[in-house]
Parts: structure tokens; sequence; C-alpha cells
């Protein structure tokens, strides 16, 4: 098989979802992949891809000698230099911020160039460190809604192997066409929704960032999509240009981003009514020919065997990981989510209006974050990031951006409407904090599935806590069960 093909011939059948803002950071990934390895299991660990660019500045801030690792082994010594001298131990009272998106759009040749370079590297970092010491295979996730910063993520990634990369919130049919071009240094190109306008097309070439006499053809990444719906899986697999390789299909109780339901139905608590509509039909997902897997409440060690019955090569699990030693979660939050959620006191809601990219978002309801009205309320408005900005046509016919999650004045002045503010809160920033990069006036924001029954298996008692490892073990507790009992019948 030539460097360029997708490695990864055995499929696995369990998926550590990849979660925030870094709470599936490369340590998180880089153990569960380790672990699946010392256990004989097929196991896939998973790093976030989101705001990936603003965690590595922060490590380097404050001297992280693994992210210098990473940087070290960056093909172009030059590029991961000027990064190096520019950020390297600056100890400022908080972290610097990488350029906001919306650069690639509406910067100068050089802003963009410098923003690119920043997101390849960081990507490369956390993917390579993700897979050291082990031949496990690693995935990427990233959000379709942070469409302006797909490009250079994703050939970073694959600059340090990435061997998959898994997308959700949207319809992500561009993204093999990218994965073949990238896989032999060919520029790739991005179309980006515009309100109020055709769509603009973005475009990030290799050779900006990797001189000639050091490209060479890169593993081409498995792809798997993040879908609800089997209508969504039929689009992709027949519609797309490049291959889809895979679907996850997850259901609304996963923590993160949801797909919105068929109809418009909300409860006394303000979430989303599912109905039969919003059912996959899985019959119809496995004449597609291509592997799935279940996500959404799949942490038992029944979901595994009854995924594949039902077809599926397996599951994707993320709370039970998020809230296990290794996830990168402030330590605080997650001892308070353990506690309350082994006693069966955790209340996690989805809402139809926090998230500012209109997809309803479960959120996990903890004192001190923005799950509390009051927290909400003297929460400085502003937009920090920029990750799930809105672009829209200017009346000057240039593309500016918005996010219903800022001042609110100053959202309706670019033609925002007031009422599209209400109940919005900064998810960029609320998920940076919660993992420990927090901006002044930016509480933190939680999500976490709705099904929390495996924190009563996984601990002692409600002050224990348990390993990314305990959660694979447990995982496959009912499968190892199944393979005993086969070869006893057998004999």
């Amino acid at each position: 098989m030539s460097e360029n093909l997708t490695s990864c011939s055995k499929e696995p059948d369990l998926i550590q979802g990849g979660m925030g803002v870094a709470v599936s950071d490369w340590r998180m990934a880089n153990t569960v992949a380790k672990a699946g390895e010392r256990l004989g299991k097929p196991v896939l660990g998973v790093v976030s891809g989101t705001g990936i660019a603003g965690v590595m500045l922060d490590r380097l801030r404050l001297g992280d000698p693994d992210a210098m690792r990473a940087l070290q082994a960056f093909p172009v010594p030059k590029i991961a230099q000027e990064i190096q001298a520019e950020y390297w131990l600056k100890k400022t009272s908080q972290f610097r911020l990488p350029p906001k998106p919306e650069v690639f759009v509406n910067g100068s040749e050089e802003r963009k160039a410098r923003a690119a370079k920043l997101l390849v590297v960081a990507n490369f970092a956390e993917v390579w460190l993700a897979k050291q010491g082990h031949s496990s295979p690693i995935g990427i996730n990233y959000l379709e809604k942070v469409q302006l910063l797909h490009l250079p993520e994703i050939y970073g990634a694959m600059l340090a192997g990435v061997d998959y990369v898994l997308m959700g919130a949207g319809l992500p049919n561009q993204i093999p066409e990218i994965l073949d071009r990238f896989a032999v240094n060919d520029a790739a190109s991005y179309r980006i929704d515009v309100s109020g306008s055709e769509k603009h097309v973005l475009t990030f070439d290799p050779a900006t960032i990797i001189p000639e006499e050091k490209r060479h053809a890169l593993k081409r990444p498995k792809f798997l999509a993040i879908i609800s719906l089997q209508v969504a899986a039929q689009v992709l697999a027949q519609k797309t240009k490049g291959e889809v390789n895979g679907f996850i299909v997850e259901g609304p109780t996963a923590g993160g981003h949801n797909a919105p339901p068929r109809g418009k139905e909300i409860d006394e608590n303000g979430e989303p009514v599912y109905g039969p509509k919003d059912e996959p039909d899985l019959s119809k997902i496995q004449q597609l020919g291509r592997p799935f897997w279940l996500a959404g409440g799949q942490a038992k060690p029944e979901s595994l065997q009854k995924a594949k019955e039902a077809g599926a090569v397996g599951i994707q699990v993320g709370s039970a990981f998020a809230l296990s030693n290794e996830s990168a979660m402030n330590e605080g939050a997650k001892e308070q989510l353990r506690k309350r959620g082994f006693k069966g006191e955790l209340k996690v809601i989805a809402s139809a209006r926090v998230s500012p990219s209109g997809f309803p978002f479960q959120v996990a309801q903890l004192e001190g974050t923005l799950s509390e009205e009051a927290v909400y309320a003297a929460r400085k408005r502003d937009c920090i990031y920029g990750y799930l900005v809105e672009p829209y046509l200017r009346s000057e016919g240039n593309i500016g951006f918005r996010c219903p999650a800022e001042h609110i004045a100053v959202y309706a002045a670019k033609g925002g409407k007031e009422e599209d503010t209400v109940g919005r809160k900064c998810l960029c920033a609320g998920l940076a904090a919660t993992v420990g990069h927090a901006q002044p006036g930016q509480p933190e924001i939680v999500t976490l599935g709705k099904e929390l029954g495996f924190l009563r298996e996984l601990m002692a008692d409600a002050d224990s806590s348990y390993s990314a490892e305990d959660v694979i073990e447990y995982i496959y507790r009912s499968s190892s069960r199944k393979e005993s009992s086969a070869v006893l019948s057998a004999r």
C-alpha cells in the first residue's frame, strides 16, 4: 500500500470521543491508545482540534516541555523556531490569543500566512504527541461550523500522520476531497457560508509551509462523518467528491452539539423534543456499504454487542472519558460532576438557545458556570476567539463577522437581530475556561452527555475517581463474558 493511502486496515470498535476545547487533549488520546494496545483491544484515541492553536500558545507561554518536543519535531525548523521565539516562556498574566479566524478573509497576506503557520504547527503538535510511544491509530475531531480554520488545521494534522479525521456539527461534504488533495500536497479550497451572499472560497497551498525538497506524499486519513440520520449519510456517500470512509451515528443524548430535531417543539425545560422521525434507520445506513459506529449514551458493557448486532462496527464513547483522571477538564469541576453524577443529582439540559451555532447543546448544570442565570447575566459579552461567528455580507460589499453571544449593541450594529442574542452563551471562551484557559470575565461552561449511569459502575463511592483504562475495561466487560461463554459452549 502506498504511503498516501489510508492505513488502519482493521477498524476500531471503540472510539474515544473528541471533546471540547482540549478536554480530549493529546495526553488523553495517547493514554487511550496505549491502554487499548496493552489490553489487546481495537480502540481509537481522538484529540479535539477545536481551539488547539490557543491551547498550544498557552503551553509555550508556560514552558511546557512536551510542546517544545513537538516543535522540535516539526519538519520545517525555521517555522518552529519563529513560534518558539515569540511565545516560549512569555509569562504574562493571561495567555496569548491566536489571530481570529476571520483573518483568512479580511487579513493581509502576511497576517494570513502567520495565522496559517500557527494552525499547521498546533495541529501537527497535538497529533504528533498523541502518536508517541505506541502503534495504535489516532484521530482528530473538528466541527464543521468552525469553517474558517479547516484547511491549515487538517494539513497540520496530516503532516503528523493522523489516521482518522472526524467531523460533525454540519454536513462536512467538502472534507474528503481536501484530504485527497493534501495527501499529494496539492492546494485545496473550502467554500464557507456567507449570509446574504454567494459562498466565499478559501484556499490553502501546502507549498506556503513546506518547501519542495521536504514535501512528500502524506497518508490520506480515513474520514468519518458524524451524522444523526440516514439522509445525511446517503447524501455524503452518494454526492461527495472523495471517499467518506464511515459514519458515526450520534443520538440526541450525546454531549456537545446535537442535530436539531425535525419538529420545533420545546419542552418546559427549554429542551428540544425528539420523536420517532429523529431516529436513524440503521438498515439504510448499513446498505451504503460503509462502516458505522453508534454514539450517545453508549457507555455500557452491553452497548458494544448491541451495536454490532445492529450492523455497526462499534461505538463512540465521550462523557465517560471526559470525567476520567486523564481528561484535561479542570479538576474541581470534574470532582463535582463525578460526585453529583454518582449520587444521581446532576442535571444535563439540552439547550436550544445556548450555542451561537444554532445547534442544540448539552449543558451540565453546575454552580459557578454559565449554566447559572446569575453567572450568565454577569458575563462580559465579548467575542474573544471568533470560532463560531457567522460571516455576512456588509452593505459595502465585503464580508463581516458577527456572533449572537457578543455585545448586543455590537451584534445589532452588524445587522443581527436582537432577539437572536437571548440566551446565547460564548462556548468558545467558556469551553476554554473549562480546561484552565480562562479569559478575564469569561466563566466556564461544561458539556456532557445525558446518560451518566457509568459513574456508579466505575466509581467506588462519590469521592473516588477512575482512569481512562478503567473505561475501556468496563466497556469490554460484557463482550469478554460473551466470548468466554462461546468458547465454553464450543467445548
